[in-house]
């Protein structure tokens, strides 16, 4: 009971491996069997719980949400989908094609970059707001 108050979070298995190494032979259950009876009889006060989810949270997205289930598109810039494909026109040499195609219009915008890192991605972006004689109002990024 000492070792549970002075470590209230540590269950059966911890605490049972610190009794034996003082000397006593007892099992995990029968640590847990001592546990639940000093519960039952309010010996035992448990620690307000923190509960931990094995689930993996996804951060709220400040800067992009997700279209609708029912997003009509209608008109040029309700849609426009994203790819990258390697292009290789030597021996050795990889370029990376970035692509845009409004789903109405099918009007394409087209660069071609070295490297696909971030810092890319977001200077095509710009460069398609650019080119685009429309407003784009969802962005589709294609597996």
């Amino acid at each position: 009971m000492q070792l549970r108050s002075r470590y209230p979070r540590w269950g059966k298995d911890t605490l049972a491996v610190l009794v034996r190494r003082r000397g006593w032979h007892v099992s995990t259950s029968m640590v847990g069997r001592i546990l639940s009876s000093l519960r039952r009889r309010g010996l035992l006060l448990e620690p307000p719980s923190r509960p931990i989810s094995a689930r993996k949270r996804h951060p709220k997205r400040l800067y992009a949400t997700r279209k609708p289930r029912g997003y009509a598109v209608r008109q040029p810039g309700d849609l426009v989908q994203l790819d990258t494909l390697d292009v290789r026109p030597l021996p050795g040499v990889i370029l990376k094609q970035f692509t845009a195609r409004d789903v109405v219009s099918r009007w394409d915008v087209l660069d071609v970059y070295s490297r696909t890192t971030a810092g890319t991605a977001s200077q095509f972006l710009t460069v398609m707001k650019a080119r685009t004689p429309f407003p784009i109002r969802a962005i589709q990024s294609l597996p």
